[in-house]
C-alpha cells in the first residue's frame, strides 16, 4: 500500500510565446530564490487539468488551454520543502486563451518587495535558456529537453 503523504504531485505548464520565448516564474518561497515553470501543487479531491487551470489562474489571472503533454518525472525527486515526500512532476504544453493578466519582466526575480511568496515572471528566449537558469531538478530536466526539441526544430 502506497502512503500518499510521502507524495506530492505538480503540474506545470509551459508556454512558449509567438518570439519562441518561454515563460518562467521566479518566486521566494520558505526563504529560497526559485526559477520554476509556472504551475503547483495537485489539490485533494481535484484532477491533473484543473490543477494545471486554476494554479494558472491563481498565479497568472489567466485562463489556459492544455495541449500535449511533454514530461513526467521518471527519476527519484524529494521535496525540497519536505525531505520526507517524494514529487511527481508532469509538465504539459498550454496556450493562454486571453492576454496574461500580470506583468512580465526582463529581470530575474524582479519582485516589488522581496517577502515569502512573491513571484514574478519574465520570458526567456528558448536560445538562451540554460538549465543554470532553473532551481528545481525536474525543470532543469524539462529545460534540457525543451532546448534539445528546439534545436531540432531550428535545423
Amino acid at each position: 500500500m502506497i502512503d500518499i503523504d510521502r507524495f506530492t504531485v505538480r503540474i506545470y505548464g509551459i508556454y512558449i510565446n509567438s518570439k519562441n520565448q518561454v515563460l518562467l516564474s521566479d518566486e521566494y518561497i520558505f526563504g529560497q530564490y526559485l526559477s520554476k515553470f509556472p504551475g503547483g501543487g495537485l489539490e485533494f479531491n481535484e484532477g491533473i487539468h484543473d490543477c494545471l487551470k486554476r494554479e494558472w489562474i491563481e498565479e497568472l489571472n489567466t485562463k489556459i488551454e492544455i495541449k500535449d503533454h511533454f514530461y513526467t518525472n521518471d527519476f527519484f525527486i524529494r521535496s525540497v520543502f519536505a525531505p520526507s515526500a517524494q514529487v511527481i512532476s508532469i509538465y504539459y504544453f498550454v496556450d493562454i486563451l486571453e492576454k496574461l493578466n500580470v506583468d512580465v519582466s526582463d529581470k530575474i526575480y524582479d519582485f516589488m518587495e522581496v517577502k515569502e511568496g512573491s513571484q514574478s515572471f519574465r520570458f526567456v528566449n528558448l536560445n538562451d535558456l540554460d538549465i543554470s537558469q532553473i532551481t528545481l531538478d525536474t525543470d532543469k530536466k524539462v529545460c534540457e529537453l525543451l532546448v534539445d526539441r528546439f534545436k531540432k526544430i531550428k535545423k
